[in-house]
């Protein structure tokens, strides 16, 4: 507890002492959480990233017309209620009434309208977001508090999506009078949480939302600190500068020096983020799926699973986890056989000593190491590789979408939507963001083919169908799918870990 507080405190404990009146102190006057998480986004408007650490922090400042928390329950959140009609190609939302922008804007159906004309047009087609919500024809205004979301066909996942990323609700006005650049660092929302600054690869800052519409947070600041390095974070922990690191900044080998931190917890619970190497398909010696094929079967995924990451991952056969709706528990890795990879690589003329690059993010400390040693599996059959680090902002927004990897180049994938659609369409579909080099109007069509879908069971057959193409394809080496790991400070109350890092910290308070 800080010295000033303590010397007010015991103040007014000596004034109540005394027999004097005196106003208590403010409930949230130390209420201030400071989060370390890994990444700055770059921008926090909406439709402008898929990236965790950007919903870790705007989850805070914005809302969409519905949520989903950590115990993946979808409930009401803008909206108070809503209905399918019309065979599930109409939506109605009814919102909720009162609610004001940060700025004092009111919350009503121009703000929605507004928000997907925005997500579906020309900005929103400058960002990622735009892909995931093109099953939406047009908004229709029914009066203030009500209105229709027209589909073009029905979308099985629509109202699960509106619960984060592009879907998030934003300010007309506010947008128009200060302008897409300044809205980016400037964000403006109806969250628990209002903006107070912005200090690029520095932090963000926000504030208590008192008239929240559910109800005012126990804390009074929030402060994320972007912070890249794992044991800095880990050591700022310690340190008591830092209470809580988000995933996926803690290192596997730093879990002991957390564990054994008196003052400290770690929380692991399974989530969505899946890791692969993915192949350029288009040049190269990975254009062959003989190679990318043998480049699977050189490597030994169990053991990099149980030995670097102490067991806290999965194995996975496809880019996804067992949570994942579309998950296959029938599918099988490709099985690790250095032998089989050698005679897979002579077959397609590759000779030993053939080179390979392999990209990722420099700051994770984890997949540094599980590189190391896929670089050595891959040497025992013929393959040197190079491993080339990025920062991973420069990876993630100029190299992959570029199509300017390596043969090989780290993909981490949150699928927040617990469904593999989310994943399969941006990492398979012609044109993606996330797929630079592959173009297979077979895939194109298994995964449109399932978006209109309202037969679950249909649908959940081809989505595993896809995840079998994609595998029998070979566009990626599955590694695992990691748990969240958080590092915790024990003065935290009520926290509880998302799987997806979405955290909504209004419930939260610190002793």
């Amino acid at each position: 507890m800080p010295m000033k507080t303590v010397g007010i405190r015991a103040a007014y404990m000596a004034l109540a002492m005394a027999g004097t009146a005196f106003i208590a102190l403010p409930a949230m006057a130390e209420g201030k959480l400071t989060v370390s998480t890994p990444q700055d986004p770059g921008s926090w408007d909406p439709i402008d990233t898929f990236l965790v650490q950007w919903a870790a922090v705007a989850t805070n400042i914005f809302d969409g017309l519905t949520y989903r928390g950590p115990d993946l329950k979808l409930v009401p959140g803008l909206a108070e209620s809503w209905e399918e009609l019309d065979e599930g190609k109409r939506i109605r939302f009814h919102l909720r009434k009162g609610v004001t922008f940060h700025n004092g804007e009111p919350f009503n159906a121009e703000a929605v309208k507004f928000t997907f004309e925005r997500l579906l047009g020309e900005q929103g087609a400058k960002g990622p977001q735009r892909s995931n919500y093109v099953s939406i024809d047009s908004i229709e205004i029914i009066d203030e508090n009500t209105v229709d979301m027209k589909l073009k066909a029905p979308d099985p996942v629509l109202l699960t999506k509106l619960a984060g990323y592009g879907a998030m609700i934003v300010p007309p006005k506010y947008i128009a009078e200060k302008g897409e650049d300044f809205f980016n660092a400037n964000p403006v929302g109806t969250g628990a949480f209002k903006f107070v600054s912005y200090a690029p690869k520095v932090n963000i800052q926000l504030a208590a939302n008192p008239d929240y519409w559910g109800g005012a947070p126990k804390l009074s600041e929030l402060d994320f600190r972007f912070i890249a390095e794992p044991s800095t974070a880990v050591a700022e922990l310690q340190a008591g500068r830092v209470d809580l690191v988000l995933p996926p900044t803690i290192p596997i080998g730093m879990i002991d020096v957390i564990k054994n931190d008196s003052k400290l917890e770690l929380v692991s619970v399974p989530g969505p983020t899946v890791d692969a190497l993915r192949f350029n398909t288009k040049s190269g010696i990975t254009a062959d799926p003989k190679v990318r094929k043998a480049l699977i079967m050189a490597v030994d995924r169990a053991t990099i699973i149980a030995s670097i990451l102490a067991g806290e991952a999965s194995q996975i056969a496809s880019f996804q986890g067992a949570l994942s709706f579309g998950y296959d528990p029938e599918m099988k890795p490709l099985p690790y056989d250095p032998e089989g990879a050698k005679a897979l690589l002579a077959e397609a003329g590759v000779k030993p000593g053939a080179t390979v690059q392999i990209d990722i993010r420099g700051n994770d400390a984890t997949m540094n190491e599980v590189a190391q040693v896929i670089a050595s599996y891959l040497q025992m059959v013929g393959i040197t590789a190079t491993i080339k680090p990025y920062e991973t902002n420069v990876l993630l927004n100029d190299i992959i979408p570029q199509g300017k990897t390596g043969a090989m180049f780290q993909q981490k994938w949150g699928g927040w939507t617990f469904d593999y659609d989310n994943t399969a369409y941006s990492m398979y579909h012609s044109g993606e963001k996330w797929n630079p080099y592959d173009s297979d109007p077979e895939m194109d069509k298994l995964l449109e083919s399932q978006r209109p879908l309202t037969d679950r069971a249909e649908r959940e057959r081809i989505l595993k169908d896809i995840a079998k193409y994609a595998a029998d394809r070979a566009l990626e080496l599955p590694l695992y799918n990691s748990n969240a790991i958080y590092g915790i400070n024990k003065r935290v109350q009520g926290f509880v870990p998302a799987p997806d890092t979405r955290l909504k910290l209004n419930e939260v308070s610190v002793n």
